[in-house]
């Protein structure tokens, strides 16, 4: 058993014990109410999920096992001479709940790249399609061509004893993790680089080694790699990735069934698309505005235009949030350190000066500021990544750390199948008369 392993059955034992007993003891304490809001609002806000990772609130963002993400870039283990973390370290932190040493972090990129080796059959499945076959729909496919690879479904159907499902998906979430920046990579020099493909360098770090097999080898867009799949791992349960992972792993599919679903989910408009959305935008405005250095004048005018045609400003506002995006802010320092003079940069921190006013002044937008998806993708535009269709993949690689790392917490803790209870319309309007 691997030392990260060892260390995650002996916490993940401990808290299971500890757990039970609690949940057994206050079994009866209610500890939230639904509104009819929520009922028809898509459950926002009900608490009926234990999440170990992150914990998302509204005014101080997200916190990773507690720790914030400015906290994190001090604390987390870096490559030599670098400012940004590494994942390995946050993707440690998250599954055992402790800060890693360097020798940690380095252990476990060794470890994802002795795990990475793709099998042939995904590739094909890749190479089938047309090129011009949307990136996410690649990506879905890909992980779910790799779940013969299952150790979890090989080991269930060999009958294997329920105390032992943390140790399968133990097994597959190291393995995915490991493959998933190879998959990417392939997506992205298939789909727009005419399948000139560029081998692994197994000397970097795992985010490292992906900025290169995506084709740059700029050190600061590594750096920028490591914040980037850093910042986007985890988010609480209650959004819609992470939430389909942990419905569909809790009728026991295994993890790569379970993250092609959180995938598809990744890539709805109202969740992880939103990230090319707003680069999108950004381009409709520089073309329609004839300049990419605009006043902020003419950029409130496109904001104001865009609102008038009833359309909502890409980037801006947030489910739970109601101050800045700490990742927002996160890639903000970044690029103030290695880009500041961008234009494209510049339009993005100009609208963080002009939107917030105008979105507050309409006085119903809980949230007028910034969320993670307003500054990526001017920073991807930067450094040459323009292909802003293949956004969302790089999302999702960073994901499976959060996701997969809480898959393992729930079959380690029992976490029995997730089956809410749903009612008809009329039903409901019974329950409310009944209540008048």
């Amino acid at each position: 058993m691997d030392k990260l392993k060892q260390k995650f059955h002996e916490k993940s034992s401990a808290l299971r014990t500890e757990m039970r007993a609690f949940s057994k003891a206050n079994a009866n304490l209610v500890v939230d109410q639904v509104k009819l809001s929520q009922v028809f609002g898509g459950m926002r806000g009900v608490k009926s999920m234990i999440w170990e990772t992150s914990q998302l609130d509204a005014i101080e963002g997200i916190r990773f096992r507690g720790y914030s993400i400015p906290e994190l870039k001090k604390l987390l283990p870096r490559v030599e001479g670098g400012k940004e973390p590494l994942p390995e370290g946050l993707f440690w932190l998250m599954l055992v709940d402790e800060i890693p040493t360097q020798e940690d972090v380095n252990w476990l990129s060794d470890e994802w790249e002795r795990r990475s080796k793709v099998p042939q059959s995904a590739y094909d499945v890749l190479d089938a399609l047309p090129a011009d076959t949307h990136p996410m729909t690649q990506f879905v496919l890909a992980i779910t061509a790799m779940q013969t690879d299952s150790v979890f479904s090989q080991r269930y159907a060999e009958g294997m004893n329920k105390s032992d499902y943390w140790d399968a998906t133990y097994e597959d979430a190291m393995n995915l993790i490991a493959r998933l920046p190879h998959v990417a990579a392939y997506i992205y020099r298939r789909t727009y680089h005419g399948g000139d493909h560029i081998a692994a360098n197994e000397n970097l770090d795992w985010a490292g080694n992906f900025a290169h097999m995506l084709g740059n080898t700029e050190a600061d867009f590594k750096s920028l790699m490591r914040l980037y799949l850093t910042i986007h791992a985890d988010h609480e349960g209650g959004n819609a990735s992470a939430h389909t992972v942990h419905l569909v792993n809790s009728t026991l599919s295994d993890v790569y069934l379970s993250f092609a679903g959180g995938m598809a989910s990744l890539a709805g408009p109202l969740h992880g698309l939103a990230n090319q959305e707003v680069i999108k935008w950004i381009f409709g405005m520089t073309e329609s505005l004839g300049t990419t250095k605009p006043t902020d004048e003419q950029v409130a005018g496109y904001v104001q235009q865009t609102l008038d045609n009833g359309r909502v400003i890409p980037g801006y506002g947030h489910a739970v949030l109601r101050q800045p995006d700490p990742r927002f802010t996160a890639q903000k320092v970044f690029a103030e350190d290695y880009i500041k003079n961008d234009d494209y940069v510049n339009i993005v921190w100009q609208l963080f000066r002009v939107v917030p006013d105008i979105l507050g002044a309409l006085g119903k937008v809980k949230n007028p500021w910034p969320n993670v998806d307003a500054h990526s993708g001017a920073i991807l535009v930067h450094y040459g990544m323009k292909e802003y269709s293949f956004y969302t993949v790089l999302f999702g690689v960073s994901r499976a750390l959060g996701v997969l790392a809480n898959s393992c917490w729930s079959r380690a803790l029992g976490f029995p199948l997730e089956r809410p209870k749903s009612h008809t319309f009329e039903k409901m309007q019974q329950i409310v008369k009944e209540l008048s």
